[in-house]
């Protein structure tokens, strides 16, 4: 059986990036020190680095997702607005 890879949340990438960019330090003593590997690590801070705030959005593209989550709700309020409007009649 293969070796599952561990997954890291996107607080924990940023912070990852955010300690390379501020701390002097290589990527590679930074990964180190992080028990995550050098070439994780590059691609987090290439990743932030094209996308920026939109980076790291999760599995299945979440940014998608969401969009589609808000767009639902919105739907959901208008029929409750709509349903309590015939119900008051």
């Amino acid at each position: 059986m293969g070796k599952s890879q561990p997954t890291y949340t996107k607080e924990f990438k940023r912070q990852a990036v955010n300690l390379f960019e501020t701390s002097g330090k290589s990527k590679t003593q930074i990964a180190r020190d992080l028990g995550i590997s050098d070439s994780a690590l590059s691609k987090w801070c290439k990743e932030f680095g094209e996308q920026g705030e939109e980076a790291f959005p999760g599995k299945g593209h979440q940014i998608l997702v969401e969009e589609e989550n808000k767009k639902l709700k919105r739907e959901i309020e208008i029929l409750r607005q709509e349903r309590d409007i015939v119900k008051k009649r």
